[in-house]
């Protein structure tokens, strides 16, 4: 007789992680929901020890170890697919969940039914608010004001500043971060996975889109705590092929769900904003690195 079905299914992606991904995995072991939990590892080859680590400390864990690095969405998507619990978490090995988070988050996802997807409130290691826990669509004003710093700053208002929701608010909000995602298996049979178009960065974002479009609410709750080591997988600078990543995303993404409906100028301005940013941003990490 096969087993019963988790109440839960959590899928975390690794890549040369393996002290993150120990305490990942030690957190959840000490802080499980109240029902099943089924958890898949699915390295990207780290061949460094992380998948080894997995089979030795934790043997429930099922483990998936890939040939090559296939990026975040290729490698959610089959695992979530296997699951069969009615919610799947996408988990990142930098996170730690707290004692409670993921009844409470369960709770209120189950509460209400107009939600497709969850996520807590993330904190840094020392305590303080990973303000891309919560996010609105950027607009290129907002991106703009977001990536010069000028959105960013205590007090700033109005478009430059609508990057960022609001963090205190539970409630609907246009996207949550990928580090963390709780999600109405329901929905995401709908809507379906990431998009693997997507590598890495931006995958979320899209997904977030996706849903609104699909008329599921996404939401957000300050109430729960979880743990993110900010860039703790990805390192404090990017190296040249994650700056590409992440300005690609940017690209697909703006390509994909606004381009058709503004001007060619509009766009053309957009693309060569992204192209001088991504320079600069290699520049900027090439400096980091030299400097260490």
């Amino acid at each position: 007789m096969s087993a019963p079905a988790p109440d839960l299914d959590v899928v975390i992606v690794s890549y040369r992680c393996e002290a993150l991904l120990r305490e990942c995995l030690a957190s959840l072991a000490a802080s499980p929901p109240a029902g099943r939990m089924r958890v898949e590892v699915v390295d990207n080859a780290s061949r460094d020890g992380t998948a080894e680590m997995v089979t030795r400390e934790f043997p429930d864990v099922a483990l998936t170890v890939n040939g090559e690095n296939v990026g975040f969405s290729r490698a959610n998507n089959p695992a979530l697919a296997r699951g069969r619990a009615p919610f799947a978490l996408v988990l990142n090995p930098d996170t730690r969940v707290t004692p409670g988070s993921l009844d409470a988050l369960l709770a209120v996802i189950e509460a209400h039914p107009e939600v497709g997807m969850i996520g807590p409130r993330l904190e840094r290691s020392d305590g303080t608010f990973d303000h891309a826990a919560s996010r609105s669509f950027p607009t290129p004003l907002s991106a703009l004001g977001h990536f010069t710093g000028v959105g960013r700053r205590e007090g700033a208002e109005g478009r430059l500043a609508a990057y960022r929701a609001p963090g205190d608010v539970a409630g609907p909000v246009d996207a949550i971060n990928g580090a963390f995602m709780l999600i109405r298996r329901a929905a995401l049979e709908r809507v379906g996975g990431f998009d693997n178009r997507y590598w890495m960065y931006m995958e979320d974002l899209d997904l977030c889109y996706r849903f609104a479009q699909a008329g599921w609410t996404t939401w957000f709750e300050p109430s729960v705590t979880v743990t993110h080591v900010k860039a703790g997988t990805s390192g404090e600078h990017r190296s040249p092929k994650l700056n590409r990543a992440f300005h690609y995303g940017m690209f697909r993404f703006y390509r994909d769900h606004y381009a058709a409906e503004r001007s060619p100028l509009v766009n053309a301005a957009v693309y060569v904003g992204i192209a001088v940013k991504l320079v600069a941003a290699i520049g900027r990490s090439a400096l980091a690195r030299l400097a260490r």
